[in-house]
């Protein structure tokens, strides 16, 4: 067996230990970590094996292997930008340098592990703003939660029909996630259902659906989902209003399909939590009307503008949501300084810090970094090239599959391997804004519902609710890829 399939091994036993937490007593966050540790660990002790480098080979012969520029055009460039360095500093000094014009091939070997680093530091660049984002927005809505923030929405809603109170959360949930991002709405609107439900199956339903609702909601808006700004930001789908018009009806139906389903399967009422005058955090008694409105107005507010900000700076979302954070925490350290410590005690940031749900961040740690390994090998980029050999480059099948796939693994890396295998093409389905491009933003957005790992605002729910993997497929995998299924035919019919 080739070293390439060790780590797809690891990457599916721990995918296994994750899916049947309950069962091996094994947290997923520790499971996760693992699997992302190990699998990095793999590629660092043998990286010319899972490269496919010859290490034989000088790095000026590799800067000009055409068959390398091909297989891996990342590995191929940075071989030849190491060796133009390399005849800089030659050209430079080259009494310094004579008789070695060129880098040794024995030195191959550490221009790799060189290249494995940098690799490892670009995903964590990456990773790391996705953790700092998910922890602003926990410290955020946390906060509000401390000051019973949520009761202004809350208190809107008097139904305790399950069956009406689904179709609210969700529609909510739908349009939020595309004037936020589908993580950021998920954990709001967990926050809210927690207010309206007591039962704990019951909360798990609507924390189903609204993972289907936000990664739906998300997929119609640039600003939604993190893949559909991918398309978005690198020019495929530049124009939001032809997003909008083609997206929107596929994505109102995969949500629309599976409530109509559920509401067949679901009777009776919900049952409220008992109303504790101290609140979830034991302190909403010290907090005022006027600052109860203010914190949800900062708090509220502060999550719609970090799509702002980005747009504005064009720096990476996470920065917005820390300025939202800072502000927010300012103003309540201002508005809670003439308490004495008792009343004060449970209502600043520093004490919801405590609270915030740490193994979730670990988890998405874990994940994300073994994701970014099965990447950096180029097993992902594989995947692609074999769905699109496969199914003979039809743009409905190929978008599908990757639906499907983004359900198990992270759709970012799908959509950025699609990204480079598919140029931009006048008069194609490839071309700017062409139908390739809109299906892809649905298929990735909506796809990872499926499962509850398959999605940022899944993986969020599932720490946040303690979901277990097997319960949501059990119980709403079916909804979701009805839904999913559904969506794409009518986005086949509108074309």
């Amino acid at each position: 067996m080739g070293i390439e399939y060790i780590m797809v091994i690891v990457f599916i036993i721990g995918y296994v230990m994750i899916a049947t937490e309950h069962s091996i007593h094994i947290n997923k966050a520790a499971s996760a970590i693992l699997i992302g540790m190990i699998c990095w660990g793999i590629y660092a002790v043998w990286p010319a094996e899972h490269l496919k480098v010859d290490e034989t080979r000088s790095v000026h012969e590799l800067a000009h292997d055409q068959s390398l520029h091909e297989s891996n055009p990342r590995l191929s460039e940075y071989f030849v930008t190491e060796a133009h360095e390399y005849d800089k500093e030659v050209a430079l000094d080259p009494a310094k340098y004579a008789g070695k014009e060129q880098i040794p091939a024995s030195e191959t070997g550490t221009y790799v592990q060189h290249y494995v680093e940098h690799g490892l530091s670009h995903h964590l660049f990456d990773i790391a703003g996705i953790l700092l984002f998910l922890l602003g927005a926990m410290t955020i809505v946390e906060l509000m939660d401390a000051h019973s923030a949520f009761e202004v929405i809350t208190s809107k809603i008097s139904s305790v029909n399950r069956v009406k109170l689904l179709w609210i959360v969700s529609i909510v949930t739908f349009f939020l996630s595309a004037a936020l991002d589908n993580l950021t709405t998920a954990i709001v609107m967990i926050s809210v259902i927690r207010k309206l439900i007591d039962d704990k199956e019951t909360k798990w339903i609507f924390g189903g659906f609204i993972i289907i609702a936000a990664n739906a909601g998300g997929a119609w808006s640039p600003i939604g989902d993190v893949t559909t700004t991918m398309l978005w930001n690198n020019g495929q789908l530049p124009d939001s209003m032809a997003l909008i018009t083609h997206v929107f009806l596929p994505s109102i139906v995969s949500l629309a399909v599976p409530l109509l389903m559920a509401s067949l399967f679901m009777r009776g009422t919900v049952t409220r939590p008992a109303k504790i005058e101290a609140g979830s955090h034991g302190h909403a008694s010290a907090v005022s009307t006027f600052e109860r409105n203010v914190i949800f107005a900062l708090g509220l507010g502060g999550l719609l503008f970090v799509p702002v900000w980005k747009t504005v700076t064009h720096l990476p979302p996470y920065t917005g949501m820390m300025f939202s954070l800072g502000i927010i925490w300012v103003v309540s350290e201002l508005m809670h300084k003439k308490k004495n410590d008792e009343n004060k005690k449970g209502l600043s940031v520093i004490a919801v810090l405590q609270k915030i749900d740490t193994s979730s961040v670990l988890f998405f740690l874990g994940i994300l970094m073994a994701v970014a390994a099965l990447q950096e090998v180029g097993h992902l980029t594989a995947a692609a090239k074999f769905l699109d050999t496969t199914l003979s480059g039809n743009m409905y099948t190929i978008n599908v599959s990757i639906g499907l796939l983004s359900a198990i693994v992270d759709n970012v890396p799908l959509v950025a391997a699609a990204q480079g295998m598919y140029p931009l093409m006048e008069g194609t389905h490839f071309a700017v804004n062409g139908e390739f491009w809109q299906f892809l933003a649905f298929c990735a957005g909506t796809g990872g519902s499926i499962l509850i790992i398959g999605s940022a605002a899944g993986v969020a729910v599932m720490g946040l609710e303690k979901i277990p993997f097997g319960w949501y497929l059990k119980k709403v995998s079916g909804y979701a890829l009805v839904g999913y299924l559904a969506g794409a035919a009518v986005f086949y019919f509108m074309a």
